[in-house]
């Protein structure tokens, strides 16, 4: 990265100086849609002063509630949410390349599975069983969400690098040609248990947001139920609703 010149003549102002320089940046939306400022490293490098110079302008910005220092993840613009439309319909991952991120998916397992009893009357062939696809989404490097997602069988017909880099719905386009036409989503609050808390990198018993998406073809044939754990620190979803005349 360019080193940022300073006023050196004032040693004691070097941190307002960057403090200021992050405080225009922010404010011009030089960090993206997940509003993530460089590391501390990285700050130093740029403005060729030492980590503790940095650490006093992070924390007279973090006083002015300007940012948000979240200890292990960094350091974020204040009030920056990755945001989730639920009124219309699109993947997890694509909901993340929408606003402008860059989001990866781990695969972590993909195994045959027996179809949940309660999907069972409505799952495509579920006299075939399934299979379970387990995937950690991770925004900036960093875990953001885990996804378990059962699918029909014929996701083993595909490539091995498309099912790790592609979203369901991609995958569910892929072997159907048509997609999903309908999805149900329910979102609520939980505590992350030990395995959860240990892949998404987060204490156990944090609050995690659940949401559970059950998605169906055209012609009704669930094909797709998903549970993603969320990490709700700088995560959030909205839905925008017309009202009704008599309702």
């Amino acid at each position: 990265m360019t080193a940022t010149a300073l006023d050196r003549t004032n040693i004691t102002s070097l941190y307002r100086q960057i403090a200021t320089r992050l405080r225009e940046e922010a404010m011009n939306g030089a960090y993206g849609a997940a509003g993530k400022l460089p590391s501390e490293a990285q700050l130093c490098a740029r403005f060729g002063v030492s980590r503790v110079t940095v650490r006093q302008a992070l924390g007279r910005l973090e006083e002015e509630g300007m940012v948000e220092r979240k200890q292990g993840k960094g350091t974020y613009v204040a009030g920056k949410r990755v945001r989730h439309g639920l009124d219309a319909l699109r993947s997890f991952h694509d909901s993340l390349v929408l606003q402008g991120l860059t989001p990866a998916m781990r695969l972590l397992s993909l195994e045959r599975a027996t179809v949940p009893a309660h999907l069972r009357d409505r799952f495509v062939h579920a006299d075939r069983g399934c299979v379970l696809l387990r995937r950690l989404h991770l925004v900036d490097g960093e875990p953001i969400a885990l996804g378990a997602s059962y699918l029909p069988r014929a996701i083993e017909t595909l490539d091995a690098d498309l099912v790790a880099r592609q979203p369901n719905y991609a995958l569910l386009r892929a072997i159907d040609g048509k997609g999903v036409a309908h999805a149900d989503v329910a979102i609520r609050a939980e505590a992350a248990a030990g395995d959860v808390a240990r892949i998404l990198k987060i204490k156990a018993g944090s609050p995690l947001l659940v949401m559970t998406r059950t998605s169906a073809f055209p012609n009704g044939d669930c094909c797709d139920q998903s549970t993603f754990h969320i990490c709700p620190d700088r995560y959030e979803f909205f839905a925008s609703c017309t009202f009704q005349p008599g309702e």
